[in-house]
């Protein structure tokens, strides 16, 4: 598949088109809620939907909005109507026993390649101490690889897109998740609240950008000096990716990092005196956590039973083989796992072309556009069962199942225009190239200096290191 993200020859070479010419709720959609959940209504109303977040809004009145590549922006047209039509009746359907026959041939492609390392990449086969570390360390990957792919089987059972059967979906999900140190009902509760709010600058739980105000604040400097452009260095940006990719996931179970931090909105009173961060008791392991309702309490002491269970299993398995076989067999292919996870969703969410909004302009179909394709090739379609290259549609209808997606995708194309983003050239190097170009230019959110009106409460990325549209010009206070 081509890129849709093809350099354009005006302006600068950083500038490129990226469209196609291709609370809380529990809700996944709208229309797709299994249960739905009342702590985030009082954030930001789901019964807006479709195009408008204000009646009667035209396009010229939001202003001119500019992208970081320096694009114009129009905000979305159609409604999630238009997108659940387009798509084949077929496409819905699901089959446990298509997905089981997934997992089977994930957990033979686990155990092959750790009885193929284990029997022969050894001191009388391979002598040589340094290509025995090279091979085991291809085994860390491979296994990394495989691990991901059942975690994305499990993350589809948390949408309900494995199977007919609430109960199997939760029972397989509950099972993989444990097994990769998931706390599966915990991380599916705050994950439907992301697909209700993708976007939204005040409910969204995932990779959620800081304000101009924000980002001033961390780095010592005043709002109006953001315009005065001083390059971060490529050696921190280096280490902040490095960083994020080997703690971000169990930092943000933990302390909820990346995710909103409006506890204190929670309508049952949870999150008075919450935030994220260390020691601020917003986490995905406490049932008391500003995160869940009350009546969640019983799903997160199953996840963490699951989790007991895990690190029991592991406890003996490092006392009987020893935890240098441990680690090597398990620990290091978990931060394999946890990197790629990390690195998808920082790419389906982090791009210089995709806008956030303020919840006063926010509504679903929004929300779920300001999301990204990418493609990882062999990789992505087949190991990872293309959760990279099919989120778009992922956001729109999260209970289609992965076999049905590209086919689904292909439907809502022409429905989104514009509208819909991917970036697909080089395939995995070029998806591993978006990790450094989004961490360089994607620094903050703020509106375009030309919008107006609504068109103030739709954000763009900027950056301090002068890449693309520049931020806006702001006049030092009084």
């Amino acid at each position: 598949m081509a890129s849709t993200a093809v350099p354009q020859p005006a302006e600068a070479l950083l500038r490129r088109n990226v469209t196609d010419s291709t609370e809380s709720s529990a809700a996944v959609s709208p229309m797709d809620s299994p249960r739905p959940s009342a702590s985030s209504t009082s954030l930001s109303s789901m019964s807006s939907v479709d195009v408008n977040a204000s009646a009667g809004v035209k396009a010229t009145d939001f202003g001119r909005l500019v992208d970081t590549y320096g694009n114009e922006f129009k905000v979305p047209d159609f409604t999630i109507k238009d997108i659940r039509d387009a798509i084949p009746k077929h496409c819905f359907k699901r089959s446990a026993l298509k997905g089981y026959s997934y997992i089977i041939r994930d957990i033979i492609c686990l155990a092959t390649t750790f009885y193929v390392f284990h029997n022969y990449v050894t001191p009388e086969n391979i002598p040589s101490t340094p290509a025995r570390a090279g091979l085991w360390a291809v085994y860390t990957i491979l296994q990394g690889l495989f691990g991901t792919g059942l975690w994305v089987i499990a993350h589809e059972c948390g949408h309900g897109a494995f199977s007919d059967s609430r109960l199997i979906n939760d029972i397989t999900g509950w099972f993989l998740h444990s097994a990769l140190l998931v706390p599966y009902f915990s991380w599916q509760i705050s994950h439907r609240k992301h697909h209700a709010a993708t976007g939204n600058m005040e409910r969204d739980m995932v990779f959620l950008p800081r304000t101009r105000e924000q980002h001033a604040s961390r780095i010592g400097k005043m709002v109006h000096e953001l315009s005065e452009l001083t390059e971060e260095t490529p050696v921190y940006t280096l280490f902040m990716l490095v960083m994020q990719q080997l703690v971000g996931w169990p930092n943000y179970l933990l302390t909820n990092i990346t995710g909103h931090n409006f506890h204190e909105r929670q309508r049952e009173g949870r999150g008075k005196g919450k935030h994220n961060g260390i020691g601020g008791g917003v986490n995905h392991f406490d049932p008391s956590s500003p995160l869940y309702e009350a009546k969640d309490a019983k799903l997160i002491v199953m996840s963490d039973i699951g989790l007991i269970i895990a690190f029991s299993t592991l406890y003996y398995l490092g006392n009987t083989f020893g935890w240098y076989n441990l680690a090597i067999w398990y620990f290091v292919p978990y931060l394999w796992v946890n990197h790629w996870l990390v690195a998808i969703t920082f790419l389906q969410h982090t791009d210089p072309s995709l806008p956030h909004y303020t919840a006063e302009e926010w509504n679903f179909v929004r929300g779920a556009a300001a999301t990204i394709d990418r493609e990882m090739g062999f990789i992505g379609r087949h190991l990872l069962h293309g959760i990279i290259e099919t989120h778009v549609l992922h956001h729109y209808v999260a209970t289609i199942p992965f076999y049905n997606a590209d086919e689904a995708t292909d439907a809502i194309r022409p429905v989104m225009g514009e509208h819909y983003r991917s970036d697909t050239k080089d395939g995995a190097i070029g998806f591993i190239r978006a990790m450094w170009t989004s961490a360089r230019m994607c620094h903050w959110v703020e509106h375009s200096a030309e919008a107006k009106g609504p068109g103030k409460g739709v954000l763009f990325f900027r950056n301090r290191n002068g890449l693309g549209t520049k931020p806006m010009v702001m006049a030092k206070p009084e």
